[in-house]
């Protein structure tokens, strides 16, 4: 038997790639046709004008299937593209503000966060110092721990505020 090259390696293993001595057989409507040799069962398939697929090849003996292998694959990709779609990935959202926030603006930001929040994102909230603003550290750090309690409900702190470079913030994760 020649060795397995790459390419042979990649193919589906249906009709004569099937080398085993026996297979277990299961007809185009999932009932049993018995055990028999590969050549049997390919010879079956090919008067229905179908392919015979190997289905598990872990059990013993192997199990092949009589079906239309291009209508498998298609019905598979579709399971597949399917399931990708119903997929939510989380995203980290930013929200920055100043710690010389207004009332009104920062409770725009505190929407904008609960938006992110119910959408099952993260929330990255992001305090900017300029000049001599990095001196009032404590008041960001208020401002930030304000923020947290003010969306305690739907977020939990996964970061806890912390000051990098000209910086400070704080990372919300959304409550299970």
């Amino acid at each position: 038997m020649p060795p397995l090259t790459r390419q042979n390696r990649d193919l589906p293993t249906i009709n004569e790639r099937i080398r085993f001595p026996k297979i277990r057989v299961i007809d185009t409507d999932g009932g049993q046709l018995g055990i028999m040799t590969p050549r049997e069962a390919l010879r079956m398939a090919e008067e229905k004008e179908l392919d015979l697929v190997l289905v598990s090849d872990k059990a013993d003996p192997p199990v092949c299937r009589i079906m239309d292998y291009g209508k498998f694959k298609f019905e598979q990709e579709k399971k597949a593209r399917e399931a990708r779609k119903k997929q939510h990935t989380s995203d980290v959202k930013e929200v920055k503000m100043r710690y010389k926030i207004e009332e009104h603006d920062y409770n725009v930001r505190v929407n904008q966060a609960e938006r992110f929040l119910k959408a099952g994102d993260k929330v990255k909230a992001t305090i900017t110092f300029r000049g001599r603003e990095i001196q009032h550290v404590d008041l960001a750090e208020t401002l930030l721990k304000r923020m947290a309690k003010d969306l305690q409900e739907l977020a939990e702190v996964q970061q806890a505020p912390k000051k990098e470079g000209r910086n400070m913030m704080m990372l919300l994760a959304p409550k299970k």
